[in-house]
């Protein structure tokens, strides 16, 4: 019977942090359990392949939302990693740790401990940033590194695109003449703003939790990881939880943990592991003859996400990436990134962005804009036959919520899910102002000698009415799941973890990942899930939490102004 003091549910990536932080000083046993296989192999590895296995069933969950009630029934694809590295293996590399606020409203709702002042240490902790020569400054022209905004000793590197392509800067120079300011830095003091983008890659390979912190993990004798093994139930004496039930290679089996059960297993897997082995709303545990032991009516609740839509314009100049969409030069540019881990393969090929506020009275960014220099449609096609360029746009903070719930008591039945996007009012709005800034700034001189006809929306769409019939029927996940475990204090019915990340009324027992997430944070969520997983690593060690920053974030001074 395999066994260990630690058993991690998910080799994602807040269980590979948690792998390599619980086993550095060698005093404890880990053992993680991953039903997915390896990540080794191009598709995976080469960063500007990331669709791909995105859409495969090898590696990804397959779930797709239940029909959305406000999206007209459509149901969206909801991938989630099955695979090592989890998520952080097949998503799209984006490195975003969000805005201080989003960590302050974090402790504002319960989860004591969780503020940024105590979270940017362990950001700092797991990153390497590599800024390719251009020091990130605060706003005020003095350097963050100096200032100790960013990590550069930590296991996961973190690097800037080349930004060759002009298109890159033009985008950037628009943004500046509609107004915004310019972050260099949109990871250090000062969110908001256009800028470079940050990515999960180094030397030209995609750098997943698995590459960061599983494999030098492994390298220990003190951890072990079992692959092909579906977690199916949680064991428990009682209240105490005391190992897995596992099903491999048609067989169940039983790992034992001598200290603790660490759930890391998704948005999704996670609260469906938690109800399937009685921690849950207990009326809907006993509708499928599920044992109740802790009744928490949160688990599965609160589910959040990120929605997008892309703006498109055809580019006048045949400059953009639209040429090197077909079957040969995918190929010619897969053979030179296996040769040499360079060439267009070698970028995900987000490379500039943006965090702006849709509209005065707001305290911070409230919308993301990520550009590629290319006009795509969802599956990775051409969006036209002409080149072109396209914004992918959304609001931060929808006040929708969601659930995932059982379908069935079988382990192997998908869980239900259902965000109910666009549900709030307010979404409809905030979506129709994020489309009509991003025409904006597409209109202004920077971009004007290259931008052509508009793609999509189109220029037809211009109403109200049409506007929202084009997010009806084209808006997709930003597959930033999130919130289904959430975590608060222990006497808010709400809670599913208190802020030890302990599973409230149980013992030996955690979820560490992006399900204990109070609210979604600003921006792609794969840099916050690790964090989690890094400062929950101290305190399942009860080891002395890293000390608190006393650094101050950039404020805007006309938000500043406004409120005198």
């Amino acid at each position: 019977m395999p066994e260990a003091d630690y058993v991690i549910v998910g080799a994602g990536s807040a269980g590979c942090a948690l792998a390599y932080r619980l086993s550095e000083d060698g005093r404890h046993s880990v053992l993680v359990l991953e039903y997915g296989g390896s990540d080794f192999g191009p598709l995976i590895q080469m960063p500007a392949a990331f669709s791909i296995p995105m859409n495969m069933r090898t590696y990804d969950w397959g779930y797709a939302t239940e029909p959305e009630p406000h999206l007209g029934g459509r149901r969206l694809h909801a991938p989630r990693g099955k695979v090592v590295g989890g998520s952080s293996s097949i998503n799209g590399m984006v490195y975003v740790r969000g805005h201080s606020a989003d960590f302050d409203r974090w402790e504002e709702q319960g989860a004591k401990g969780w503020g940024f002042r105590n979270v940017l240490p362990y950001f700092k902790r797991m990153e390497k940033a590599h800024l390719n020569g251009h020091e990130a400054t605060n706003g005020n022209g003095a350097a963050n590194g100096a200032l100790g905004w960013r990590g550069t000793d930590g296991p996961l590197h973190v690097t800037r695109g080349s930004m060759k392509n002009p298109l890159y800067q033009a985008f950037t120079e628009a943004g500046l003449e509609a107004g915004y300011p310019f972050t260099a830095d949109y990871n250090g003091a000062q969110q908001e703003g256009f800028g470079p983008m940050e990515m999960n890659v180094w030397k030209g390979r995609r750098w997943s939790a698995a590459n960061a912190y599983l494999r030098p993990a492994l390298k220990r004798q003190n951890v072990r990881l079992i692959t092909g093994a579906r977690a199916e139930r949680i064991l428990f004496e009682g209240r105490r939880a005391i190992g897995v039930s596992v099903r491999r290679r048609g067989r169940q089996e039983t790992v034992r943990a001598h200290k603790e059960v660490i759930v890391a297993a998704s948005a999704f897997n996670s609260p469906q592991l938690l109800m399937l082995s009685g921690i849950g709303p207990a009326e809907h545990l006993s509708d499928h003859g599920i044992e109740v032991i802790a009744n928490r009516p949160g688990v599965g609740g609160n589910l959040q996400d990120h929605l997008e839509v892309y703006v498109q314009q055809t580019c006048r100049h045949p400059i953009t990436l639209n040429a090197h969409l077909g079957l040969r030069a995918r190929v010619r540019i897969g053979l030179e990134w296996m040769a040499w881990r360079s060439g267009l393969g070698a970028s995900n090929h987000f490379e500039a962005c943006a965090f702006i506020r849709s509209r005065a009275g707001i305290s911070y960014p409230d919308l993301q804009l990520h550009f590629l220099p290319a006009a795509v449609r969802y599956d990775g096609r051409a969006a036209a036959s002409a080149h072109g360029f396209q914004v992918h746009v959304g609001p931060m903070r929808s006040a929708s919520r969601g659930a995932v719930r059982l379908k069935s008591n079988d382990p192997r039945a998908a869980p239900a899910i259902r965000f109910n996007y666009m549900a709030d009012v307010e979404d409809w709005s905030d979506f129709r102002r994020a489309i009509r800034l991003t025409r904006e700034i597409f209109a202004q001189p920077a971009l004007a000698d290259f931008g052509g006809e508009e793609i999509a929306p189109g220029e037809d769409a211009q109403s109200d009415a049409a506007l929202d019939d084009f997010v009806r029927d084209h808006v997709e996940s930003a597959y930033h799941p999130c919130g289904t475990c959430r975590m608060g204090a222990v006497d808010d019915v709400s809670s599913v973890v208190d802020p030890n990340c302990r599973v409230i009324g149980t013992h030996g027992l955690r979820v560490v990942d992006s399900s204990i997430f109070p609210t979604i944070t600003n921006g792609n969520t794969n840099a916050p899930s690790i964090m989690v997983g890094e400062r929950a690593a101290d305190l399942i060690l009860e080891r002395p939490p890293l000390p608190a920053s006393n650094l101050q974030p950039w404020i805007n001074p006309a938000w500043e102004a406004a409120q005198r």
